[in-house]
């Protein structure tokens, strides 16, 4: 025990004057947030020969995303798919298991030795890359300083020529409704639940919520998605959409749309939410163990010291920056959630790579309208590009192709066969517009697809490659076919 204690004194010492250090000697680049922007920001702008410092409140690198958003709801995502394949799939495959049950703290020890090892891993790399990582929350005092107070107590100011703001988002609440992370949570409280709860209610039907309602649905827990709006997924491609939630409510996960949330009781054991059309009307009453708010994602800016240098945002509270990702302050930049734009992992990372790029004299580019989105649920649903009524609305001459999975071999074979691929091109000259993708994996097979429109091609150049078999991808090849001409397997 006097050991451990005496090592945490020594890191906590070793992380003091690591700080101190980063203060006595300006510069090049100083990143304020070491999430997926941040910290990919920083270990650019070290391989480029800029004298980097990332600042990082939470005293773990990777943000959100690694810590407790992206990597550990796919970890839960995987876990619950293997449990539910084994109690609904296992047998037909000649595979029989007695006594099935969940061991949930077992599976979020999973999770967590996961974002642990990730987390490390990223040290590991500032290190090898000679990034100086300061732990503490950064407040800008200038452009050109900031003032960090660390997480091991005291304070100190690190100085910069050029200051990146990578501060991220944060979960977006909704007007009357308390997130306490017991009872009504966000995700974050949702990758975390001590027990499989009965009934769960998920406000918000966007990627976040369909997630992770698909997590606790596959565990046993009756799950209810209460959305607003009319559609679930509005960005997705129409028809995609709808055969998505038919998929999803074929895993018995209910829908209440068009339906908003007008009060909430928690005084009881569990909540009740009191519900109402969303043009007014006659109201219901849903209970539940848990609720989730998963209503979107606010960006992080607030208490940043921004306002006190003269730093322009927008009415949303993101940073307004040019196509360098400089403010209107010179030397302080913005990157991330923290500026418009999709609020998207990779999107980030992007964003810090052609920041840097600028900084050390190079040209960075990132091509917004070819940042690909992935639902990671069963089916993934995957996309890039423009969907079918985003091109009809620009009055573009178009063509479709579609494949169902049921005629790809592959996935007959691994009796994994729900799901499409559709195409839209462009009725002259056959450039592909958009691609849109529901099959398992269809987060990897959209990458096909993203480098196809980077470069682009039409639906013949793709329908002409050769592509293995078998596999899923040919599915795509195949839309692409039916598209240009005809498709051979249908």
């Amino acid at each position: 025990m006097a050991l451990a204690i005496l090592a945490r004194r020594r890191a906590a010492a070793l992380s003091a004057w690591r700080a101190y250090a980063a203060a006595a000697e300006e510069s090049d680049v100083v990143v304020v947030g070491g999430g997926p922007g941040g910290y990919v920001a920083a270990i650019k702008a070290a391989q480029l020969g800029l004298k980097t410092t990332c600042i990082e409140k939470r005293g773990t690198l990777g943000g959100t995303c690694l810590n407790v958003g992206c990597i550990p709801s796919k970890a839960l995502l995987h876990s619950s798919h293997m449990y539910h394949e084994a109690k609904t799939s296992f047998a037909h495959h000649g595979v029989k298991i007695s006594n099935l049950e969940v061991d949930l703290p077992a599976m979020m020890a999973q999770k967590d030795k996961a974002v642990a090892g990730l987390t490390k891993g990223i040290e590991g790399l500032f290190k090898k890359n000679k990034v100086t990582y300061v732990k503490g929350f950064g407040k800008l005092t200038s452009p050109s300083e900031v003032s960090v107070d660390l997480v091991d107590g005291g304070n100190t100011v690190v100085k910069g020529k050029n200051i990146i703001i990578a501060t991220g988002s944060d979960v977006k609440s909704l007007p009357g409704i308390t997130i306490d992370e017991k009872k009504i949570v966000s995700s974050t409280g949702a990758l975390c639940l001590s027990g499989i709860p009965k009934k769960m209610v998920v406000i918000g039907a966007g990627y976040i919520g369909l997630e992770m309602g698909s997590v606790w649905n596959r565990l046993g827990t009756e799950v209810t998605v209460v959305e607003f709006a009319p559609d679930i997924v509005p960005s997705m491609d129409g028809e995609i959409r709808k055969q998505f939630q038919r998929m999803l409510q074929k895993q018995k996960m209910k829908f209440m749309l068009k339906t908003k949330v007008v009060g909430v009781d928690t005084s009881g054991d569990g909540v009740k939410l009191t519900l109402e059309p969303s043009a007014g009307g006659e109201q219901s009453i849903l209970e539940a163990d848990i609720v989730l708010v998963s209503a979107g994602r606010t960006p992080y800016t607030a208490g940043l010291g921004l306002d006190a240098i003269g730093v322009e945002m927008d009415k949303a509270g993101r940073i307004l920056v040019d196509k360098r990702f400089m403010t209107n302050v010179s030397g302080v930049y913005a990157i991330g959630d923290a500026i418009p734009g999709p609020m998207l992992a990779h999107k980030a990372e992007e964003d810090g790579v052609a920041c840097v790029e600028f900084l050390a004299g190079k040209e960075g580019h990132v091509d917004y309208d070819l940042v690909p989105g992935v639902v990671y649920t069963h089916p993934e649903v995957a996309s890039v590009g423009k969907t079918e009524e985003q091109v009809k609305a620009s009055g573009i001459a178009y063509r479709v192709g579609k494949f169902p999975l049921m005629a790809n071999s592959r996935a007959k074979a691994i009796d994994d066969a729900e799901g499409m691929v559709k195409v839209v091109a462009d009725k002259e000259t056959d450039k592909i517009l958009g691609v849109h993708i529901m099959a398992q994996n269809a987060g990897e097979i959209i990458h096909e697809a993203v480098l196809a429109l980077q470069y682009g091609a039409s639906s013949e150049d793709v329908a002409r490659i050769c592509h293995a078999h078998p596999t899923v991808s040919e599915a795509l090849k195949e839309a692409c076919l039916q598209t240009h001409s005809k498709a051979i397997h249908i």
